[in-house]
């Protein structure tokens, strides 16, 4: 069931999964969810592209842009397209004085909105049935013991 949300429950939903992301382990679905949901509410005229920054820490000390999109009264960084070089223009360094406003949203709450906007269907989380250790009274009966690799620095080889 895909619901209609306002531009301010998906900019803080955007938002939510963006300040998760950048600092989870696997962020890699986090950013692609941003990613996805920001296209579509630029195609869809909720959101626009603002113009190019440059990024504060570049890798491999070379410098690089992003592009600033505007949704609700936030703002977003993202990867820039070559054809954004040409239409968008550049607005310089970020200015550091701003500030996203914060608001509370949790991220199951804030995933479960992105996708739904986008369309996504969500994966059900059946519990897992283990089942129990086979030979419980032979317990380690025919087990083979772990041998060590003498093969190291340490052992002069």
């Amino acid at each position: 069931m895909q619901r209609e949300y306002c531009d301010e429950q998906l900019a803080t939903a955007i938002y939510t999964v963006n300040r998760h992301a950048k600092t989870a382990p696997d962020n890699k679905p986090l950013y692609e969810l941003k990613r996805l949901a920001l296209e579509k509410m630029i195609h869809a005229s909720r959101a626009k592209k603002l113009g190019l920054h440059f990024v504060k820490n570049p890798r491999f000390s070379k410098q690089q842009s992003s592009v600033l999109i505007q949704c609700a009264d936030y703002y977003f960084h993202s990867l820039p397209k070559k054809e954004d070089f040409a239409s968008l223009p550049h607005l310089g360094h970020l200015d550091d004085s701003y500030r996203n406003p914060q608001r509370k949203m949790s991220l199951n709450t804030a995933r479960n909105v992105l996708k739904d906007y986008l369309g996504i269907k969500t994966q059900s989380t059946a519990k897992k049935v283990t089942t129990p250790p086979k030979n419980i009274e032979n317990k380690g009966s025919n087990k083979k013991k772990p041998t060590l690799n003498n093969t190291s620095y340490f052992y002069g080889h």
